[in-house]
This record gives structure tokens, C-alpha cells and sequence, in this order.
């Protein structure tokens, strides 16, 4: 009995001095922006581009896992490579209408890193006008 209590004291220390431990550096991604909006644009000219600027500003390499977007029409290139402190990126969002009803419309891009803040979601939205008929 006095084994397991002894076992069962030596586990609660460790694990309290393990619970302690400063933690190791993380990674942090702040974005520059978290949404833009494109405004009014017609369906004759459906693809819009935009672009989130990001810096890590943690003290780890910061590694983007995924981006991924709601629907289909909207597809996001982010960088595979891990990036430096102090150091940046972009990740770059285009929006295709084509085929799409003409109206407003809110999209986000859900963003995985292994940074402090694991996700981060990103937004765009505008509204696509009916465009002329042929």
C-alpha cells in the first residue's frame, strides 16, 4: 500500500513540475487584415484577386498546414514552406463567379498553422451585378 501511495505522489510532483514548464517558442501568424471586401463588380467580368499579407511573429517557424475554402469558387494559394520569425507571406484568394447567381455574396477561407492560434479565418465578400446580355 505504501508503494502505490508513494508511486501515486511521485506521478501528481511530476506532472505538476511538467504542467510549470515555461512553454517552448510558438509560432504566431498576424494577418495584416482578416477580410476584404471586393464591392460591386459585374458577372462579365466574374474572377476578382485579392491578397492577405501575413507576418510570423512568433519565435518559431511557422508552417501553414491548410487553407481551405467554403466553396469551390473561391480557392486560396498560401505558401508551403515554412516561414521565419519575423519574416512574412501572402496568401492570395480569387473568387469566380462564372456561372454563379448575380447578387452579394460572403465567403471565408479557414486557415490551419501551427501557431499560437492553430486557426484563423479569412473573409471575402462583394456583390456581382447581372452583366449584359449577349
Amino acid at each position: 500500500m505504501k508503494k502505490i501511495l508513494f508511486t501515486l505522489l511521485l506521478m501528481v510532483v511530476g506532472l505538476n513540475a511538467y504542467a510549470t514548464q515555461p512553454e517552448d517558442g510558438k509560432a504566431e501568424i498576424t494577418f495584416e487584415k482578416v477580410s476584404h471586401d471586393f464591392g460591386t463588380f459585374s458577372e462579365d467580368a466574374p474572377v476578382v484577386h485579392c491578397t492577405f499579407k501575413f507576418t510570423n511573429t512568433g519565435d518559431a517557424l511557422l508552417v501553414i498546414h491548410q487553407a481551405i475554402a467554403s466553396c469551390g469558387c473561391t480557392v486560396p494559394e498560401y505558401p508551403k514552406e515554412p516561414i521565419k520569425p519575423g519574416e512574412g507571406g501572402e496568401i492570395k484568394v480569387t473568387y469566380n463567379g462564372a456561372g454563379k447567381f448575380p447578387g452579394k455574396f460572403k465567403k471565408s477561407i479557414t486557415i490551419r498553422t501551427n501557431g499560437k492560434h492553430e486557426i484563423v479565418r479569412l473573409v471575402v465578400q462583394g456583390d456581382m451585378t447581372p452583366g449584359t446580355a449577349k
